[in-house]
Parts: structure tokens; sequence; C-alpha cells
């Protein structure tokens, strides 16, 4: 087992390729997944950005990294400039480049340092933090494959919590890497302007379909989710929609192991 000892950084080691690098120190709980293959690795996701998580990967591998983006909210896109090769859906093109739509950087700001319990690093500073802006290496569409040697990655476009929002298989190991659109603890959000929530129900839906799923690791709260959940979601999303509730407004639903907001 990989033992790093980091005073911002927690990692997890999920088997021995497979690695949570989590921001417990902030109430966000983030998690970004590092996937190390024969050939490169893939890093899903970069975190707040509070601190450089090029220094966990550095640690870890050095293979060259890719960095997939599940979607691009700050939390996500932290420490994209610390790396060459990063890729986007095609409908967040435009926000990676241009900057988050709909959301001030008044309120990121706020957002960024609220509820810290760790000391912060140095460079660190919430008056002038600003998102990644840049342009991707590449974009990426529905059904696009990634092989990083010997394992081989599939996008699946996962709309509703973000226009351009994906999930990622690991057909390797069977790991489902949801980023927003599924976690426990706190509510999966679709109550945004920019979110869409019959979108994100529909793709609730199709994750809960996809086979030999054995893992589901969430961008936030707890790591690696029983992928019996999975039916969990089928059914709520039959619910949900039976009862008309998919639509702005009618607040937080809780099912078993997860919340859903609209």
């Amino acid at each position: 087992m990989v033992g790093i000892t980091d005073a911002w950084f927690t990692v997890t080691q999920i088997d021995d390729t497979t690695f949570a690098i989590s921001e417990f120190g902030h109430w966000e709980k983030v998690h970004s997944y590092l996937l190390i293959g024969e050939e490169k690795a893939a890093l899903i996701d970069t975190g707040l950005g509070i601190d450089n998580i090029k220094r966990i990967t550095d640690q870890l591998t050095s293979l060259p990294i890719i960095v997939l983006t599940t979607h691009v909210h700050w939390d996500h896109i932290g420490s994209h400039s610390e790396f060459k090769d990063i890729y986007v859906h095609k409908d967040e093109e435009d926000w990676l480049i241009n900057g988050i739509k709909q959301l001030s950087i008044e309120q990121i700001r706020k957002d960024v340092s609220r509820d810290i319990t760790l000391p912060t690093p140095v460079t660190f500073n919430s008056a002038t933090y600003r998102p990644y802006q840049g342009k991707p290496t590449g974009l990426l569409n529905d059904g696009d494959e990634i092989e990083i040697g010997n394992r081989n990655l599939t996008i699946y476009h996962t709309p509703g919590h973000s226009p351009g929002h994906i999930s990622i298989l690991d057909n390797h190991t069977g790991y489902l890497f949801t980023g927003d659109l599924l976690y426990d603890e706190t509510p999966i959000y679709a109550f945004f302007p920019t979110t869409n929530p019959m979108e994100l129900v529909q793709s609730l839906e199709r994750i809960s379909t996809i086979p030999h799923v054995t893992k589901i690791f969430g961008g936030h709260n707890t790591i690696g989710l029983n992928p019996d959940l999975l039916q969990e979601v089928k059914n709520t999303a039959k619910e949900l929609r039976d009862e008309g509730l998919i639509k702005f407004g009618t607040g937080i639903h809780q099912f078993k192991g997860f919340r859903v907001q609209f």
C-alpha cells in the first residue's frame, strides 16, 4: 500500500493502480481519482485549486497524465493549469475557455473560502482566487473510448447537473466514476439555472443500466458506493417521474442512499 502524508490532500488507495485524492479540509469534501495504466494515467478532475494536486500525482506515478473533466465547475478544475493534456465534453468547452456560466466570481470566492477546517497553503488567497480557464487539448463525446494501456475507459455523457457532465466507466475494474451525478450524504444539485432536472433524471436512469459495475465513485463524500445503489437509482427515477416531481422548485427528495434537490 502507498502511504502519503500531506497537509492538505488525503490519498486513499482503492487498488494497486487506482487512487482517490481527497480534500476533506473543505466543506465540499471533493475527490479526484488517479487511474494508472501501463502507458499513461488518467486523472479524473483536479480538485479545488486551494493546493496543487500535482504534488500528489507526482508521488503516485511518473507516467504522462491526461485529465478527464467530469464537468466544468470550480471545485473540479482547480489544478487543471498544472497539466498539459486536458479533456472536457464538447458541451462545456466554452465554459472551460470563457468561464462558468451564470456563476459570479464573488459567489465562487465566497464558496471556496467557507467552512475550511485545515490550514491552507500560503499560496491560497480567496480574494484573488479564480477558476481555471483555458483551451482543452481535446473534446469528449458520448461513447468515446480512452485507452491508457491495459485499461480502457468509456465516456458516458450524463448531463443534468451541468450540460457537459460525463460519467466514466473503467472497463478493466468495473469502477464507475459519476462526478456530481451520483454521490451520497449531501443532495445532488439540479436547482441552479444551468442545471436541468429532466436531463439529470434521464442520466441517472442511464447509468442504472450500465452492466458489470463493481463500485461507484462520486465526486464528493463517501469513497466507493455499493453498485446495488444503481437499482435504487432506477426505482427513484420512476418514482420522481410518476409523481411529477422532476422540475425546479420541488425541493429535496430523500431516497435510500442518496438525495436529489430540484
